[in-house]
């Protein structure tokens, strides 16, 4: 079911987004050569606890993941691109860190996620970072009223294609309210003019996801981590916004 919020709603939003938004500065911050995966989880769950907030990963257990989840963030690494699974790795020179994190504060949620180099960067890295930063914007510029869902899809996806990128279709953004994964699917393409009008009220979480050789994945013996087909890495960027009569509205803006 598609949920539409009115004014009071989307504006008892804003904490949740402003905490999740500070979490993963903190952690930007965090990142670094010979940090451990675990230290960046137990930093989340120190501020998730200090806040009084309430994780949105730690139970969470939909059909595709083995078991649930159990930790207070998403860390993929590398050809890990999405639903990473926080394990024993200290971050090596070099290394692309996506880290994606969701909790809900006074019973509203938000998402989002960022990617980052730790170390030395290769520029190919970097610009795959940046084609999902500008896809994200792209894909929030689209996000207005009297657009389709198909508009944003088709704004992510010319980003992709203009970078020659694959576009995997499998994972996208979603609604979101006071659950983590609601109605609309929001696809990283589409058509422009097509599907859902865009409705005031209307709050999705935006979430460009590429890789640089393949739009294929597979699943981690872990059970949750997905990992590029070709080993390729893979960069993820992600905002909550709530649609309004005013334009789109960033509520995990950093």
């Amino acid at each position: 079911m598609i949920e539409l919020f009115n004014a009071r709603e989307v504006d008892e939003m804003r904490p949740a987004g402003r905490f999740v938004a500070s979490v993963l500065t903190a952690l930007r911050e965090a990142a670094g050569v010979g940090v451990n995966l675990l230290e960046l989880d137990a930093l989340a769950a120190r501020m998730i606890a200090d806040r009084g907030a309430t994780s949105c990963y730690i139970d969470y257990h939909p059909s595709f993941g083995a078991m649930p989840f159990g930790f207070s963030l998403c860390t993929s690494v590398n050809d890990a691109v999405l639903h990473g699974l926080p394990h024993d790795y200290a971050l090596l020179d070099g290394d692309l860190l996506s880290v994606d994190f969701a909790c809900s504060v006074d019973g509203w949620v938000a998402d989002s996620a960022v990617s980052l180099v730790v170390g030395a960067a290769d520029p190919a890295d970097l610009a795959l970072i940046t084609t999902t930063e500008l896809a994200l914007e792209a894909g929030i510029a689209a996000a207005v009223v009297g657009n389709k869902l198909g508009d944003i899809g088709a704004a992510i996806g010319d980003v992709a294609r203009a970078a020659g990128l694959p576009i995997n279709l499998q994972f996208g953004g979603h609604g979101v309210g006071r659950t983590m994964h609601g109605d609309p699917h929001v696809p990283n393409d589409g058509r422009a003019g097509r599907g859902l009008p865009l409705r005031a009220g209307l709050v999705i979480a935006i979430e460009p996801w590429f890789m640089h050789g393949t739009d294929a994945i597979w699943t981690d013996p872990d059970g949750w981590t997905l990992r590029s087909a070709d080993g390729s890495r893979g960069a993820h960027s992600e905002h909550t916004i709530a649609i309004t009569e005013n334009g789109p509205l960033v509520l995990t803006a950093r």
